[in-house]
């Protein structure tokens, strides 16, 4: 009996073995399956049920990996075993991988879809067995419902275990041109806002995405169809295994797509702002197909739908996107995610090029306020800071950099960084090397002196660039200071003070905590030039709250002298108005030496300082001021039949011509006598004005007494110009700027004198000395006041001009007393 058992068993074997090869054989026949019921029956009776369900997914097995997977990965056996070079020969081909990948999935997932049914048969063979036998019916269903799961997990890990490196790389290629492709599309419909303005996608057509598509695709258009296509892609290769991976590529593709979108929006145009069009532009391709992408897929939960999983009853519902609605939770990580990826990318390509937008500040200011707001997204302060400091050290604090271009870079960098960080956190930081390098060069105070007090930012050319001109923060600081008691907390009520501790933030941990809190720290350009020193910066303090102090003074004097005009009654209006008159009143005994000349202005200017200094005298009692008559400018404006001429002049200048006013001709002595001033020096001034072709000169009554006449017309000025000029503003002759520089080297010679002893009394003690060694030991020794602060070149032209006075000689390099 156990024989016939045996040998009944043997032969069900052996049918099923065969109706299993007629199924899943080359030619595949289901016609086997109603014979393959009573046969699985029997084994299962026999208690073979396990076997059975393992040898049929062993043979499913060995099918497709011998047939369908062999086949699918040869599609892409040409990239796969390529060089380099013609990996990127493939990739600019027009259709791949769109067609050879297309056609790839195609054919493996027909002979996938076969075995599923393959499997259906027996999973129908063992419930019709089930059905029949009650008592094992647990048994069987545990059998029969997991043998598709079972065969799922068996195609994706035949497919990941013969996976070639390459094929990623292939994904992510087809997911690229696709989604430039959409681009494109969705590009051109915002063609002409583009070309129009700055705000390519400014309008809400992204329902255009898929207008009239539905799941089924019965009615596309032609991004739809594009997304079809995509998405039956995308199906497949989940229907393999392939999800981590395609999700991985497209995801990948996505966000390669919209980083050469930043980087196309963005530029090295810092004038524009690109924020919003990065936002704007995620809207209207990256998310529209994300969505469309997913409600293809079946993946697009509502989120309010209770599947979405728990949520916090804190979470508010999102709002709709254009052309979507209320978005799926999917849609909304999705748009979170690409919308931190943009603040980051453009970040840190701002950030890469800090430098030069700073160069550009303030026509830059656009790129800032991007950069500020994406700071304030992603919070990576600290990567500016590392970053824009590796970019100074190694651009600007360098030898080759004159100390007038680091100044007006770091004047530029505090307003810049003032506008991303109004409180001075990160300026600290960034600041502290610039400081640090300035401090060790010897022109830094000079130089800030001449940003000061010159017009064109210090800049020889005279063409300063507006937004790093001292000039505007003196200005700014005057009103700051007249305003200063509106920022006194004491006069804060109590609702601002609640609402100012409702809105207070620690610092940042890249503060310093010994420079204050965040709220106590205030960005001051004028103060932060103090900081490279009190030693050195002393009496340029001073000088810079005099500068200060004289536009506000100026003001108040005006406006007092006006008011005295109008209510004093019978009081004459003066010749010259009072508001032409801008003064700069400094502490003489905190200025550098000043060169002063004797000189008669005419005498309705004489007038206009005198009542200037008299309402000096009553605000600043007992202050008195003494007028330096010769220096400062003067803006002339000389006609001529209708036509006008425009001079801006030293005063002296404007006290030659302003006489030609009282009678058209002067000889030399008489005019010398009137301004007084000597006759050699109106002789060298006077110069100006015939250059100009304003005076003309002829012989006089004596040899040195030339008579200077003014001319009649236009025409005669033209004739008579030695330099054919345009009717515009002239500047100051060379002439004064060499008198300036004359005072400056004047004060050096005055102050090196003092060390004149030392330098004679070494020489006699040592005989003869380098200059580095005189340098040297006029450092250490020198040391109580006034100490030795000179440069080694300051020392070499004083020791220069002993040489030439014969105090001293010079011999091999060295320095001797002269025998």
């Amino acid at each position: 009996m156990e024989r016939d058992d045996a040998d009944g068993s043997l032969d069900s074997w052996a049918q099923f073995c065969s109706l299993s090869n007629e199924l899943l054989g080359g030619d595949g026949d289901l016609s086997a399956g109603p014979r393959l019921a009573p046969v699985v029956a029997d084994l299962c009776t026999r208690g073979l049920a396990t076997l059975v369900r393992d040898y049929f997914l062993h043979s499913l097995e060995e099918t497709f990996r011998n047939n369908a997977v062999k086949k699918f990965w040869q599609h892409f056996h040409p990239y796969c075993s390529a060089s380099a070079v013609d990996r990127m020969k493939f990739c600019v081909k027009e259709h791949w991988p769109d067609e050879i990948l297309s056609r790839a999935l195609e054919d493996i997932c027909l002979e996938k879809s076969y075995q599923e049914k393959c499997v259906f048969v027996l999973v129908h063979a063992l419930q019709s067995y089930e059905d029949r036998t009650a008592k094992r019916k647990l048994k069987a269903v545990d059998c029969s419902s997991s043998l598709m799961p079972r065969y799922q997990l068996m195609v994706s890990s035949v497919l990941l275990t013969t996976l070639p490196l390459s094929f990623p790389e292939i994904l992510n290629v087809y997911f690229k041109k696709k989604l430039e492709e959409l681009n494109v599309i969705m590009a051109g419909s915002y063609e002409s806002d583009q070309l129009g303005n700055h705000e390519p996608f400014e309008s809400n057509n992204a329902s255009d995405w898929h207008c009239g598509m539905d799941i089924d695709g019965q009615e596309v258009s032609e991004s739809s169809f594009l997304v079809k296509n995509i998405g039956k892609v995308v199906r497949d290769l989940r229907c393999l295994g392939f999800t981590s991976v395609t999700e991985d590529a497209y995801s990948s593709a996505i966000i390669w797509l919209l980083k050469s979108k930043v980087y196309e929006l963005a530029g090295d145009d810092y004038r524009v702002p690109v924020l919003r069009c990065v936002k704007k532009w995620i809207q209207a391709v990256p998310l529209q197909f994300l969505h469309a992408l997913l409600t293809y897929l079946g993946d697009s939960v509502d989120y309010d739908s209770g599947s979405s999983g728990l949520k916090s009853p804190l979470a508010s519902r999102p709002s709709s996107f254009p052309g979507i609605g209320v978005p799926s939770e999917a849609l909304v990580r999705w748009h979170m995610r690409l919308e931190y990826f943009a603040y980051e990318t453009l970040q840190d390509l701002r950030i890469g090029k800090l430098f030069e937008i700073i160069v550009d500040y303030p026509e830059s200011s656009p790129a800032i306020e991007d950069l500020k707001l994406c700071l304030e997204y992603t919070g990576q302060h600290s990567k500016l800071v590392d970053s824009f400091i590796s970019s100074l050290k190694y651009r600007l604090l360098t030898a080759g950099a004159s100390t007038n271009d680091i100044l007006h870079q770091y004047v530029s960098t505090i307003k810049a960084l003032r506008t991303i960080d109004p409180t001075g956190v990160f300026l600290e930081a960034v600041g502290e090397p610039i400081r640090d390098y300035l401090r060790g060069r010897k022109d830094t105070i000079k130089c800030i002196v001449t940003m000061l007090t010159d017009g064109s930012g210090g800049n020889a050319s005279g063409t300063g660039n507006a937004g790093d001109n001292l000039l505007e923060e003196l200005n700014r600081d005057a009103e700051t200071q007249e305003n200063a008691d509106y920022d006194n907390h004491a006069n804060v009520d109590e609702k601002q003070a609640w609402l100012n501790s409702e809105s207070w933030e620690p610092d940042p941990v890249e503060a310093d905590p010994l420079k204050g809190s965040r709220n106590r720290r205030k960005v001051d350009i004028l103060g932060l030039m103090i900081h490279f020193g009190e030693s050195s910066m002393q009496k340029c303090e001073i000088m810079l709250n005099d500068l200060i102090d004289s536009k506000r003074t100026n003001s108040n004097i005006k406006t007092s002298l006006l008011k005295t005009s109008q209510t004093v009654p019978g009081k004459e209006e003066a010749e010259i108005s009072h508001d032409i008159l801008d003064a700069t009143i400094i502490s003489s005994n905190f200025w550098p030496p000043i060169q002063t000349e004797d000189l008669v202005v005419p005498a309705s200017v004489d007038q206009l300082l005198s009542d200037y200094a008299k309402r000096f005298h009553q605000i600043k009692t007992p202050r008195k001021l003494l007028w330096k008559k010769n220096l400062g400018t003067v803006k002339l404006e000389l006609e001529f039949e209708g036509r006008s001429m425009q001079f801006t002049v030293a005063p002296v200048h404007a006290a030659i011509i302003m006489h030609f006013q009282e009678k058209s001709s002067w000889t030399s002595k008489t005019l010398a006598t009137e301004i007084g001033i000597p006759m050699d020096s109106l002789n060298r001034r006077i110069s100006f004005w015939t250059s100009k072709g304003i005076l003309t000169e002829s012989a006089g009554p004596d040899a040195d007494d030339h008579t200077f006449t003014v001319v009649d017309s236009m025409s005669d000025v033209n004739k008579n110009s030695i330099a054919n000029e345009r009717l515009a503003e002239y500047q100051m002759t060379e002439e004064e700027g060499e008198s300036s520089v004359a005072s400056v080297e004047e004060q050096l010679k005055k102050e090196m004198t003092v060390y004149e002893k030392f330098i004679i009394g070494m020489l006699t003690n040592f005989g003869s000395m380098s200059l580095d060694r005189i340098h040297n030991t006029l450092k250490m020794f020198c040391i109580a006041e006034p100490s030795y602060d000179k440069s080694l070149q300051q020392l070499q032209s004083f020791l220069s001009g002993l040489v030439a006075d014969e105090k001293l000689e010079m011999r091999d390099g060295l320095y001797l007393l002269k025998r």
